[in-house]
């Protein structure tokens, strides 16, 4: 629209500088003097997508008839986009040439023409005004919107680092947090299930207690690659020291990464290869777990493995949790576009009532953050109570 009454401007002024009002008056026929005013009128409205075709008709107006609109508006647009450098002065000098032309067609011609165009002062003025200060107004406006973008593209860079900052920080405290909290207590779970296996003389109980303690120190280890993964956010920068608290840092209780590995730190998390250790390691709790097959296995996406075998952890660490020794099935199945997993655990022994849904301190969260890492993946995870007692936890995932 800006563009369309611009060209309507430039077409009604020309035709007034045509007609000697706005300067000098021309002996052409009126229909030629409006297809030329028309012709301006139509290159100025282009000058959205080029200028240039409205340069050019304005150096052949002005040099013949001396039509000033269209080399005014033409000067404008090349301080909006030209370089500041050869672009500027190859316009100055053909600005500087049509000039010349005209001088000499205004000497040829006599008159009006030859006093505005051939005279020092009145050709100095007429520079000045039709090429000169349009040409330092665009050079104003670019640089002014060059100086907001500068200031837009800074402002966005500061709150990214201030976003950045404040992501860093969080990432700090809660590693702290872990830290401080977390591994402290799993450390003094590993320390005692050591002492509980040396010093006891039951073969049962020794065994339970090694196990206790090689589950502790497989938690202290994921847990420090995830320290690591919170405090170093960069992959390619280096593995920072996670903590000086002993019993983390304890080469009993968390075996260190081998020196020259620097892939240590970011070790492979499980995925559905380690679902029978996972299983086996329930198993020696004392649960009786199943697993199910069914379809052609076939690979998938390591974030939809890992997804699958974290759903399956977290059903079995609930079922360690409420139902105690009850009987658990583990289904996996391969379907047309999708991984289906099933974690179906019968009604607990000796228990009236299915022990799920008993209030405990931490319930339900784990669910929770399995449900939101299922939907990232565009699956579903859905939970239930059977009529048998036991409990289902189900989750199709787009694989």
């Amino acid at each position: 629209m800006r563009f369309a009454l611009l060209g309507v401007a430039v077409l009604a002024v020309s035709l007034f500088v045509m007609s000697g009002q706005m300067g000098v008056p021309s002996d052409l026929p009126f229909p030629v003097q409006v297809a030329i005013a028309g012709a301006a009128g139509v290159a100025a409205w282009h000058a959205r997508r080029s200028w240039w075709p409205l340069a050019a008709l304005g150096a052949v107006t002005y040099a013949w008839l001396v039509v000033w609109p269209p080399l005014l508006v033409a000067s404008y647009f090349a301080g909006r986009t030209l370089g500041r450098g050869r672009g500027l002065a190859a316009y100055l000098g053909a600005c500087l040439a049509v000039q010349g032309v005209s001088a000499l067609v205004g000497e040829a011609r006599d008159g009006p023409q030859e006093i505005m165009t051939a005279s020092l002062g009145n050709a100095l003025f007429m520079a000045l005004g039709t090429i000169g200060l349009p040409l330092a107004v665009g050079l104003w406006t670019r640089a002014r919107k060059e100086t907001a973008e500068e200031r837009a593209r800074r402002l966005e860079r500061e709150q990214i680092m201030r976003a950045e900052q404040v992501r860093a920080q969080e990432r700090a405290r809660i590693a702290r947090e872990m830290h401080d909290i977390v591994a402290h207590r799993v450390s003094l779970i590993v320390l005692h299930a050591g002492a509980l296996e040396v010093r006891t003389t039951d073969e049962e109980t020794a065994e339970t207690a090694a196990l206790i303690g090689g589950i502790g120190r497989e938690a202290l280890s994921n847990l420090r690659d995830v320290l690591g993964v919170l405090r170093t956010p960069r992959p390619d920068s280096p593995a920072p020291d996670l903590s000086p608290h002993p019993a983390l840092d304890d080469p009993d209780l968390s075996p260190r990464p081998a020196l020259g590995d620097p892939d240590a730190t970011y070790r492979p998390q499980p995925t559905l290869g380690d679902l029978d250790r996972l299983l086996d390691q329930s198993r020696a709790l004392g649960i009786t777990v199943t697993r199910h097959d069914e379809g052609d296995p076939r690979p998938v996406e390591e974030t939809v493995e890992r997804t699958a075998y974290r759903v399956i952890q977290e059903a079995l660490t609930n079922v360690h949790k409420h139902a105690g020794d009850a009987h658990t099935d583990v289904l996996l199945r391969f379907a047309d576009g999708e991984l289906e997993v099933e974690i179906r655990n019968q009604r607990p022994h000796g228990h009236p009532e299915n022990l799920l849904g008993t209030d405990l301190s931490g319930a339900g969260w784990g669910l929770v953050g399995l449900r939101e890492r299922v939907e990232l993946l565009g699956g579903t995870l859905r939970t239930s109570t059977e009529e048998s007692g036991g409990f289902l936890v189900s989750a199709r995932i787009p694989a």
